[in-house]
Order: C-alpha cells, then structure tokens, then sequence
C-alpha cells in the first residue's frame, strides 16, 4: 500500500516507454490464436478434425445419393417416354402400310384390323358395329390419328401390336 501512494504522484514518462518489448508480450491477431491469450478469455477447446471430417463426408454422401436418386428417376421418365415413342412409331408404320380407303383426319378415332397373315386394315367401323360379316378379320387395335400424323393406341386387343 505504501508503493501505492508512492507511485500515485509521479508522472509516466511516456518517452521512456519501450514500445518494441510491449508489441512481444502483445499478440497481433489474438481472435485467431488457438488458445485464450489472457486469463479472462473464453476456453478453446480443440476440435477433434476426424469426428468433423466424418460428419461432413458423412452429409455429402446423403446429400449426393439423393440427387443420384432424383436423376436416376429423371431417366426411368425419359426411358419410358423414349418406349411410347417408339412404340408410336411401330404402330405408325404398320398404320401406313395397311389398306386405307380413306383419307384420315387428325384427332379421329379408327380401327386397325388384320385381314389376313400379310396384310392389315384401317377401318371406320368399331368392332362390334361389324355384325355377322367380322370373321374372316381380326380386331388389333383401337388408334387415333395425332397431329404430327403419328397414331396413338387407344386400346389394344392383343399385346404383340
């Protein structure tokens, strides 16, 4: 105490004052030093880098196996739709090489009939609108002409169409 009253009255002289040997004993960043740079400091409790390493990888699988998910389920879609496609085209074709006495219209509903083992047969008439006369013909087919002059199967009698 008595230091106390002895150091009060004098004055710090300022030029005397080593400013080099204070900068040692001060750190220049301390937010990123990995301890507590003065005793009243948070605790820094260092991270166990594999545990936070696991978790992260561990995230980044989930995270890509979903999106894998979502792509393989993008291209089941697109392989069905490549499917109808070709399948629109089968029966196109078949279509055009059959007898048509008539000149189809886009949207209309017709019938493909097979008439003997090489030849088949675009009709107006509906199956059972044939009466006693249909059976020297086979129904196949039920199709409607699409705008892009491809025919969609409507209903099907067999599965080899």
């Amino acid at each position: 105490m008595a230091k106390d009253k002895e150091n009060k009255g004098k004055e710090i002289d300022i030029n005397n004052i080593d400013f080099d040997k204070l900068r040692e004993k001060v750190a220049e960043n301390p937010g990123i030093l990995p301890y507590a740079h003065t005793s009243g400091s948070a605790i820094i409790k260092p991270e166990d880098k594999g545990k936070l390493k696991g978790r992260a990888v561990k995230a980044m699988h989930q995270q890509t196996e979903k999106q894998m998910l979502q792509l393989y389920e993008q291209m089941q879609t697109l392989a069905a739709q490549a499917n109808a496609i070709k399948s629109r085209v089968h029966i196109s074709e078949r279509i055009y090489l059959a007898d048509m006495p008539f000149d189809p219209i886009i949207g209309e509903t017709y019938y493909l009939y097979q008439k003997d083992e090489e030849k088949d047969v675009l009709s107006l008439i509906a199956p059972e609108e044939w009466g006693r006369s249909k059976s020297f013909i086979k129904y196949l087919a039920k199709v409607q002409m699409l705008a892009d002059h491809t025919w969609e199967v409507i209903e099907k009698a067999e599965e080899d169409i």
